[in-house]
């Protein structure tokens, strides 16, 4: 026992300096983590989100990477050894997991492209929502019901997605329909002065007021307003409120289906007057008598 602890004492004098600087080493891991949240506040003003994640990750992950291999090569590792052998175990993960490196892949493929950034809002099939976080594997979306839904890099590389905050103005694009009666003309001039006055509708580009033909039971028109980006819920609430109320006050009719319901209740018979020569067949009316029969 003794002789065991003479041995252990010996061998800590021995590699002490190596055991503190492989001490050091691990340690510096959450400094790289704090270094990397402080880079963050720092260039916060200067990169855009997208940017702002991407150099912080990549420092973060570098440097921990950097001081994982200085601890294993100050631990007696061999680094080329350790490579190799990392390798070997990389080429079997990656047939193990296709669909992981497929993601990866793809990922890379989205950070070089850039076809959005983080706070830009997608709509991938039927979810929407802002982008959160672009990662290697995924994409992370908050809806604007704030649920969390993670979309695999692989699946927006191959399928059609809608960046909807990519340029700074957009249009709405609204259809409408006025009854036949109305003067159309005086129907276009009146969507120009609502788009005029309405605050989130921008004067230029000038609203599309189109008149697209003539439908079923109305005159179809394409009332197509621009406006901002972030503006899109204000100008879209207020805008419908606004072609509703100037109709009324002007007068002009939204014509829409008219349905009329059969309750299915029987219905009366219809009179039946009995007249020379006639079929004998018909039914007489209440008081009458067929021709040739006895009352």
């Amino acid at each position: 026992m003794n002789e065991t602890l003479h041995t252990l004492a010996v061998w800590f004098r021995q590699n002490l300096p190596m055991l503190v600087r492989a001490g050091i080493l691990l340690a510096m891991i959450p400094a790289v983590h704090a270094a990397a949240s402080m880079l963050a506040r720092t260039l916060r003003r200067k990169l855009s989100p997208q940017s702002l994640m991407l150099a912080t990750k990549g420092f973060k992950y570098a440097g921990t990477g950097i001081l994982i291999l200085m601890f294993l090569h100050e631990v007696g590792f061999k680094l080329m050894t350790v490579l190799g052998a990392a390798g070997i175990v990389g080429v079997a993960v990656g047939f193990a997991s296709q669909t992981s490196l497929s993601n990866l892949i793809s990922g890379l493929f989205l950070v070089v492209e850039r076809p959005f950034e983080v706070g830009d809002v997608l709509q991938v099939g039927g979810t929407s929502g802002v982008v959160h976080s672009i990662d290697l594997l995924s994409v992370k979306l908050r809806t604007f019901d704030n649920r969390f839904v993670r979309l695999p890099n692989e699946t927006l590389i191959k399928t059609e997605f809608t960046n909807v905050t990519r340029f700074p103005i957009r249009r709405l694009d609204i259809d409408l329909g006025v009854a036949y009666k109305e003067d159309i003309g005086r129907v276009m001039r009146v969507l120009g002065e609502i788009a005029d006055r309405n605050p989130f509708a921008l004067d230029e580009p000038a609203p599309l007021i189109l008149f697209k033909g003539f439908g079923a039971s109305a005159l179809d028109i394409l009332f197509g307003v621009w406006f901002e980006k972030q503006d899109m819920l204000n100008l879209r609430n207020s805008i419908m409120r606004d072609i509703k109320e100037r109709f009324d006050r002007e007068g002009i009719e939204i014509p829409f289906p008219h349905r009329t319901l059969y309750a299915g209740s029987d219905t009366a018979p219809f009179p039946v007057r009995v007249v020379e020569n006639q079929a004998t067949s018909a039914r007489p009316e209440p008081g009458e008598t067929k021709k040739g029969t006895e009352s």
